[in-house]
């Protein structure tokens, strides 16, 4: 990843730098107003923060990345597979409205310049998606469930069916989340994954010290997204493991889910 402000708080991918059409950010802790659990630039509203510090830290954001605050689009996730497009129906609703259809969507898609589509994150993985052919953009919220889900393919299936998008054509971000190292999983978790069809020897592996397996939830995206037909070449990982570096990302196994998140945004420019 590479720093995209002077004070290294927001962090931005390489294969998406040299693109002249988007712009995008991967918010770290550092620099905001909230305390605590979420200090302290904490972006996310639905975590239980101070609304007003949020709001002041949206602020920060927005003002560094030239985005208009009311085009800050972020859903309420519940860890589910909905996909919403921000389109010109979504657009012409009045705030409230609009504000209700993003409850339950853990992934957002779009081709309208202006509106920064976001996910918010502390352990899971945020994916970015860009079709360099039709202009379009997603961002997607891919927890161990979600994966399962294989929320990334079904983004994939939303772009090709709305903007006629093709996987080989796309450029993809994974960014910081917990590494295989630090995610232990109990056999439930094993087993849902190995029944959905994931190769199992390719995301897995067994500690003999703690008799646990741990799951390698950024391979498990990667393989999603060249299966899709996304080329190995236009995949970039962060390699970032929240949990290891929890004093400068949120982590919800360390911090607790009534903690901070992390922001990861996309928009097309006009």
């Amino acid at each position: 990843m590479t720093e995209l402000t002077e004070d290294k708080v927001i962090l931005g991918f390489e294969l998406f730098s040299s693109i002249p059409n988007i712009s995008h950010f991967v918010t770290s802790r550092n620099g905001g107003c909230s305390e605590d659990t979420f200090a302290s630039f904490n972006c996310a509203p639905f975590s239980g923060d101070n609304p007003e510090k949020v709001k002041r830290n949206q602020d920060v954001l927005c003002s560094k990345m030239g985005v208009q605050p009311h085009r800050l689009i972020i859903p309420f996730q519940t860890h589910g597979s909905t996909i919403r497009a921000i389109d010109p129906f979504y657009v012409s609703l009045s705030p409230e409205e609009q504000q209700r259809r993003l409850h339950g969507v853990d992934a957002l898609i779009t081709d309208i310049p202006g509106y920064c589509i976001c996910v918010s994150t502390a352990d899971c993985v945020p994916i970015l998606l860009y079709d360099s052919v039709n202009k379009a953009i997603a961002v997607i919220h891919a927890g161990w469930r979600g994966t399962v889900a294989k929320i990334v393919k079904q983004t994939l299936d939303m772009m090709d069916h709305t903007y006629n998008t093709e996987a080989k054509d796309v450029i993809a971000a994974i960014g910081p989340s917990i590494s295989v190292d630090s995610f232990e999983v109990g056999e439930e978790v094993y087993d849902a994954f190995r029944k959905i069809g994931f190769d199992m020897t390719k995301i897995t592996v067994w500690k003999e010290e703690t008799q646990k397996y741990h799951i390698d939830l950024w391979e498990a995206t990667r393989l999603q997204l060249t299966d899709a037909g996304v080329l190995p070449d236009n995949i970039e990982i962060s390699g970032i493991c929240t949990y290891e570096e929890h004093e400068r990302f949120f982590s919800a196994r360390r911090l607790g889910t009534k903690s901070g998140r992390i922001l990861s945004g996309i928009m097309l420019q006009k």
